[in-house]
């Protein structure tokens, strides 16, 4: 199977090639490089430009007739930077989603997987969500997903029989590498609380548990920490089952990816020590602009669907992340 990865050169993207590559398939990446690296694409078809690009899009079609599918991972992710640039979100994440499925039409390509977000769901009273939980998303960023899911949903019930069929992959915090180490984080200055502790660690610092108030067991965000091998996996095996997935009684079908175990941040403090060998010193903090109590998934669904499961410990996530950084830091 040839399949097109938009943002296929970071740190999700690359990831889901290289399982795309051990499964027997081959990606073709399209990444602008805004954040993504392009050694990630070494040895791998590669088109550097832009999803709304239509002429460069009708090129890589060209070149590649038999392209079966869409994995749509390039997106703009970090929730204070939406907070405080929404409308470069929108643009970047909606505006250019929705030019680029106009591409995919007039190229007769089918097939959509969008690597979504679960940070849209409202958290039930024991943070589990499901695919059919309320959606309240809690930053810009998170609505930019929910947003194209509403996109999606609503193009591919539109186009009838023989139009876009699409399926959301809503998933919770990637974790960890490529456990091969063939690609990792491509990021030396992370967002995200992981990579916020490898950074306090190595330089001996104190992390911030930003949130401390919210109502879990130790008073900081809940959430589904899933390595991104796993992630990447179940993105495989979306691919393969895609037309059991959708028919054009139902062209959208939403799936939820995650370990079905909640974490909280000071608990991830403790795993990271843990694995290190070395307490993690850290101090209370307040939650940041856009940040939510968080929650994690109920996995029937993928189960059942997918015929996956998450198969990574927390531990193994936080191991292969320092694995990679190491070697990241040796590029």
């Amino acid at each position: 199977m040839k399949v097109l990865v938009t943002g296929g050169a970071g740190f999700i993207g690359s990831t889901i090639c290289s399982a795309l590559i051990d499964h027997g398939g081959t990606p073709v990446i399209l990444d602008s490089l805004v954040t993504g690296r392009e050694s990630f694409t070494e040895g791998r078809e590669f088109y550097r430009g832009d999803v709304a690009d239509g002429a460069l899009l009708d090129r890589i079609f060209t070149e590649h007739p038999d392209i079966e599918a869409v994995v749509h991972c390039a997106a703009l992710i970090v929730v204070p930077d939406s907070v405080r640039d929404a409308r470069h979100y929108y643009r970047e994440n909606v505006g250019k989603t929705i030019d680029l499925l106009g591409h995919l039409e007039r190229n007769g390509c089918r097939r959509l997987l969008f690597s979504s977000s679960a940070a849209m769901y409202q958290p039930g009273p024991d943070f589990t969500v499901d695919e059919d939980s309320a959606l309240d998303p809690g930053s810009p960023y998170a609505s930019t997903k929910a947003m194209v899911d509403r996109v999606l949903a609503d193009v591919a019930h539109g186009a009838g029989p023989g139009g876009l069929r699409a399926v959301s992959l809503r998933y919770f915090n990637p974790i960890g590498a490529d456990p091969k180490m063939r690609t990792g984080l491509q990021l030396l200055h992370p967002t995200h609380a992981l990579g916020k502790m490898v950074e306090a660690w190595e330089q001996g610092s104190t992390f911030s548990l930003t949130g401390t108030d919210w109502p879990t067991s130790d008073g900081t965000g809940i959430r589904d920490y899933i390595h991104v091998w796993d992630l990447a996996t179940a993105h495989v095996a979306a691919l393969t089952r895609f037309d059991t997935l959708v028919d054009d009684e139902r062209p959208h079908t939403v799936i939820n990816l995650g370990t079905g175990r909640g974490v909280t941040v000071r608990q991830l403090a403790e795993a990271f020590g843990t694995v290190t060998g070395t307490a993690l010193r850290t101090q209370d903090a307040p939650a940041r602009p856009g940040d939510v109590v968080g929650a994690y998934t109920r996995c029937e669904r993928s189960a059942a669907l997918l015929g996956w499961r998450a198969e990574y410990a927390l531990e193994d996530g936080i191991r292969h992340a320092l694995e990679w950084r190491a070697r990241l830091l040796e590029l």
